[in-house]
C-alpha cells in the first residue's frame, strides 16, 4: 500500500489510479486493453457504435486482456438500457457516462455488479449523481478536450472533492506524474486522460492525425460552439475557423446531412434519433436548433479520427496537446507516470522530514 494506491484502485480492481477516457472513434479494443494490461483502467467508447458493434468490441477487448475495463455509454441513447444490460451480462467492470445517467439506470447497473462513474463539470452535478448512487465521478476542468466548461480544473476539482463523499477522478490538463501528484494533493483519487492516450502507439488514430496533434502548441486549440451548439475544445485548423464563420442556416443544413450519416453509423432509426433529440431538449433544456446541430459531431470526428482527413473533420483535444511530444506504448506511458509520481512523492517526503517538519 502506497500513496499511489487510492480508493479507485480497489473500486475498479486496477493497479494504478490512471484512467483512459472513452473517446469516440479512438478508444477501441486495442487501446482499451493496452491501458488495462498496463495497470490502468481502459474504457471503450460506445457512443459511435451500434449495439452489435459494442458487443463485438467487448468480446474483442476481453480477448486482449484479462484485466478490468469499462465502457462509456450515452445516457440519452434510445437503447441505453439495453446496452446497460449487455454490460451486466458481460460482467464489464465499469460504466462511465458523459452525461448524467438517470437514477434508475444507475441503480440497475449497480445491482448488476457494474461500477458507475459519470463525468461532470460542476459541483452541483456531482452532488446530484452522488445522491443517486454513483460510485465515483470524473470531474473535467476547462483545459479538457471535447465538450468542456469554462472553469479550470484547479478550481472545480477542490469544489467537487469537498462536496461529495465518493472518489473523485480529475480530468482536464493531465499528462504526466506531476499532474497525478497534484491531483492527489487536491484530494482526487486519480486522474483521467484522453489526449495523452490518443497519442500512444496503440491508439488507432491515423498517423497523419497524430502528427497534427504533436505539432500543436498550447495556443493551437479553440473552444467553439459552432460544431453542435455546445462549447467544445478542438485543435484549431482552417476547417474549424470556417465552421465558426458559417451562418446558422448553413450549420443546420450540414447537421441534417450528418444526422443521416449518424443513423447509418449506429443503426438507429429516424424515430429513435428524433426521440433522442427530444429527450435531450426536455431533460437539459437544449434548444431544438442545437439538438440538430449536435448531429455534426460524429460525422466530423470520423472524418479526422478514422479517415485521416483533418481538412474535412474536427479533432477534439485538451490543451495538453501542446506539451506532448512523443508516442509511447501505453505500458511505457503508465510506467513513466507512476515512476515520476513516486520520485516526486519521495522528494517531498525528504523535504518535510520524518516528523513532518522542515529539515
Amino acid at each position: 500500500m502506497t500513496a499511489l494506491h487510492t480508493p479507485i484502485c480497489d473500486l475498479f480492481g486496477v493497479r494504478y489510479p490512471v484512467v483512459q477516457t472513452g473517446m469516440g472513434f479512438v478508444s477501441g479494443p486495442r487501446l482499451t486493453a493496452a491501458t488495462s494490461n498496463a495497470g490502468g483502467l481502459g474504457i471503450l467508447a460506445s457512443a459511435t457504435m451500434s449495439y452489435a458493434e459494442l458487443a463485438d468490441a467487448i468480446a474483442e477487448t476481453r480477448r486482449l486482456t484479462g484485466a478490468p475495463f469499462g465502457v462509456n455509454l450515452r445516457a440519452d441513447a434510445p437503447d441505453a438500457r439495453q446496452r446497460a444490460e449487455l454490460l451486466i451480462s458481460e460482467q464489464v467492470a465499469v460504466a462511465s457516462f458523459a452525461l448524467a445517467p438517470r437514477q434508475d439506470l444507475i441503480t440497475m447497473l449497480k445491482e448488476g455488479g457494474v461500477v458507475v462513474v459519470p463525468s461532470i463539470g460542476a459541483r452541483r452535478h456531482a452532488e446530484k449523481v452522488a445522491a443517486w448512487g454513483a460510485d465515483a465521478v470524473v470531474v473535467q476542468g476547462g483545459e479538457g478536450g471535447g465538450h468542456t466548461g469554462q472553469v479550470a480544473t484547479t478550481i472545480v476539482l477542490p469544489q467537487v472533492v469537498d462536496a461529495v463523499n465518493i472518489p473523485v477522478i480529475a480530468a482536464g490538463g493531465f499528462f504526466d506524474g506531476r499532474g497525478l501528484v497534484a491531483a492527489l494533493a487536491y484530494g482526487a483519487a486519480g486522474i483521467a486522460m484522453g489526449t495523452r492516450f490518443l497519442l500512444t502507439t496503440e491508439s488507432g488514430v491515423p498517423d497523419v492525425i497524430k502528427q497534427r496533434y504533436l505539432s500543436a502548441t498550447v495556443a493551437d486549440t479553440v473552444v467553439t460552439d459552432a460544431l453542435d451548439g455546445v462549447p467544445q475544445r478542438l485543435l484549431r485548423t482552417p476547417f474549424t475557423d470556417r465552421l465558426a464563420s458559417d451562418g446558422r442556416l448553413v450549420r443546420l443544413l450540414r447537421s441534417a446531412r450528418s444526422a443521416a450519416a449518424l443513423r447509418k453509423l449506429t443503426g438507429a432509426s429516424w424515430p429513435a434519433l428524433a426521440r433522442q433529440g427530444l429527450d435531450l431538449h426536455r431533460a437539459h433544456g437544449v434548444p431544438l436548433g442545437q439538438v440538430l446541430l449536435a448531429a455534426n459531431t460524429p460525422a466530423l470526428l470520423k472524418a479526422a479520427m478514422v479517415d485521416g482527413r483533418p481538412e474535412f473533420g474536427v479533432m477534439a483535444t485538451g490543451q495538453v496537446a501542446g506539451l506532448i511530444e512523443d508516442l509511447p506504448a501505453c505500458a511505457d506511458l503508465i510506467a513513466q507516470i507512476i515512476g515520476q509520481a513516486e520520485a516526486i512523492l519521495a522528494q517531498l517526503a525528504s523535504v518535510t522530514g520524518a516528523e513532518g517538519g522542515p529539515q
